[in-house]
């Protein structure tokens, strides 16, 4: 940092910290010193417009700070994210996809229905039988679904076993630990609170069924190697030993999000791979809870595409002016999912803090899976996304890294 030069990543923690005053949850995670925590608490309340300006502020002050280009990429990406969030909460309309660009550096567009169609077809033929494909898709995850009262047991043996396998590819600090714990009564199906210190709490949603086959993309996106693995090698790497204080706190609609969940959502392939249902059916067998892991690989395989109905929703709503039942239509249509559960996925959809949050699964699951795929010749998928865990990348970095591939495919 330059001699005299404002502090630039102390004042972005501060001010990420603020909108935590307006907006509680917006702060995921902070590890910092607690005192500038507690030195903001004691502030006056802000105001959005305040917000607002101290994020432009800090931005125009970014290319005199004298910070490494990949710092300062990072905190631009990360200001204008804020400074966005501080608009909207001030009242100024912004639509759906000029919101995702902000916060997440990506350009939404609309899914292909006849990609939708053909992973229907695809579905099809992998659960034959009488009624609709809906119907039949259901009933297959019915019969999947894990007991509530093997619900703890189960999580904790498929987390056992991801452990053994990403401290042997990724390392793990020593003392590092997750803690679950059974919830009810809340929106999603799992959540990752990192506490700081290598440690971890992940909460189980027993309110929502829980199928055996996706116990091991739960328990990967929320620990290993997803959202605690992160975390941890990003304290000890970043915070500890290169001094990155804007890495110490983790907010909210900003690019890193889009990063953190499409790692997590990649956790299972990079950390098992290629049969990982049978891996899986292994694992819970020993348990005495049966799947067919082989039929449930082939089947996420099928669905993936489908991931994206979720955004295609959101842009409808919000952009092209459908309504939330030609929405909820829409849903059941391409996802296959019940009348209850697309209106509980409109009603995620309507909230003003969380509504573009969708895109954080649906472009960083793609955009991670493109680069994760053009690696260069001789490179592993551990290599790859070891730099995920590591570095400060944003989506925009990423995007480049892979034009820059396809071109030189090209030539």
């Amino acid at each position: 940092m330059a001699a005299g030069a404002l502090d630039v990543p102390l004042e972005y923690v501060r001010l990420g910290l603020r909108f935590d005053r307006l907006e509680s949850g917006f702060v995921d995670a902070y590890t910092g010193n607690p005192r500038i925590r507690a030195e903001v608490e004691d502030e006056p309340a802000p105001t959005p417009v305040q917000l607002r300006d101290q994020a432009r502020a800090l931005l125009g002050e970014l290319d005199a700070a004298g910070l490494p280009a990949d710092r300062t990429d990072y905190l631009r990406g990360q200001l204008a994210g804020l400074e966005c969030t501080a608009r909207k909460m001030s009242g100024e309309p912004v639509g759906f996809v000029d919101e995702v660009a902000s916060y997440f550096q990506v350009d939404v567009t609309l899914g292909d229905p006849a990609e939708y169609a053909a992973a229907h077809a695809e579905l099809e033929t992998l659960l034959p039988g009488s009624g609709s494909l809906a119907e039949r898709y259901a009933a297959h995850r019915r019969r999947e679904e894990c007991p509530p009262e093997r619900l703890e047991a189960a999580v904790h043996a498929v987390s056992s076993a991801l452990r053994d396998r990403v401290r042997g590819q990724y390392g793990l600090p020593e003392v590092e630990t997750v803690r679950y714990e059974v919830v009810t009564d809340k929106p999603w199906s799992g959540f990752n609170y990192y506490e700081g210190d290598y440690r971890s709490r992940v909460a189980i949603n027993a309110d929502l069924p829980h199928r055996l086959s996706g116990l091991p993309h739960l328990v990967a996106h929320e620990s290993y190697p997803g959202h605690h693995t992160e975390h941890c090698r990003k304290e000890r790497g970043l915070v500890e030993r290169a001094d990155r204080t804007e890495h110490t706190v983790f907010l909210v609609n900003t690019p890193e999000c889009l990063m953190a969940e499409g790692l997590a959502d990649l956790g299972v392939e990079a950390s098992v791979g290629e049969g990982w249902g049978p891996w899986a059916e292994e694992i819970l067998g020993d348990l005495g809870l049966r799947f067919d892991g082989h039929l449930a690989e082939r089947l996420a395989d099928a669905a993936a595409p489908l991931n994206r109905v979720r955004q295609d929703a959101a842009v409808l709503l919000h952009d092209r002016g459908a309504d939330a039942d030609e929405v909820m239509a829409y849903l059941q249509r391409w996802s296959l999912v019940s009348a209850e559960r697309a209106a509980q996925q409109v009603r995620f959809l309507t909230d003003p803090l969380w509504r573009a949050y969708i895109s954080t699964y649906v472009e960083g699951f793609d955009l991670l899976s493109d680069w994760l795929a053009a690696r260069p010749a001789g490179q592993s998928v551990a290599d790859r996304f070891v730099r995920l865990l590591d570095e400060p990348l944003t989506p925009r970095a990423v995007t480049a890294e892979l034009r820059a591939a396809e071109l030189g495919t090209a030539e």
